[in-house]
């Protein structure tokens, strides 16, 4: 079991790589909504970076929440 700071910094954690996953989603959007056709090639490196971000946002909420239900 987490002591309750070790909590705290999983939060802040979380929290971070929410906003993380935001960012790319939004550059993700921007490329699609503005640029495209012409940055084509950007698509792949861009949805690859989302999706990490995604991934890692979920692995930190998955721990996040086994840690709560411990509580």
């Amino acid at each position: 079991m987490m002591t309750e700071t070790e909590l705290k910094a999983l939060e802040k954690a979380v929290a971070k790589a929410r906003f993380n996953l935001s960012q790319k989603a939004s550059e993700l959007h921007d490329l699609i909504e503005d640029r495209l056709p012409a940055d084509y090639a950007e698509i792949m490196t861009m949805a690859e970076n989302t999706h990490k971000a995604c991934y890692d946002w979920d692995v930190l909420n998955k721990q996040l929440q086994n840690e709560k239900l411990k509580l």
